[in-house]
């Protein structure tokens, strides 16, 4: 999604449109050409822009965006436990700790 231009709008109603220049994993957003419009007020123009990803509501994305090869998660998948807590072969943690009344 890199050099991509989004609208995104954030929880407070503030519409943000740019060129997205990274994504991190907290999905906060670092933008280019940044067009600020806060609610009621005439738009800002910023060179760049940081959003923290708890504040964004939504983004529109491009219409050519191809979101089958964007949505495939690429991310390594861990392997579930051999034996799950609760059976017979689990593995037991003996808890050594001294009651002091």
């Amino acid at each position: 999604m890199v050099n991509e231009t989004v609208t995104m709008e954030l929880k407070n109603g503030t519409q943000v449109s740019g060129t997205i220049t990274a994504v991190d994993s907290s999905m906060n957003a670092h933008l280019k050409q940044v067009k600020v419009t806060v609610r009621h007020k005439n738009p800002v123009s910023m060179a760049y822009l940081s959003i923290r990803g708890a504040n964004i509501r939504y983004v529109i994305l491009p219409d050519h965006a191809d979101l089958n090869i964007l949505l495939i998660d690429d991310a390594p998948k861990q392997n579930p436990p051999k034996y799950p807590a609760g059976s017979k072969k689990a593995k037991k943690v003996r808890c050594k700790f001294t009651w002091r009344l």
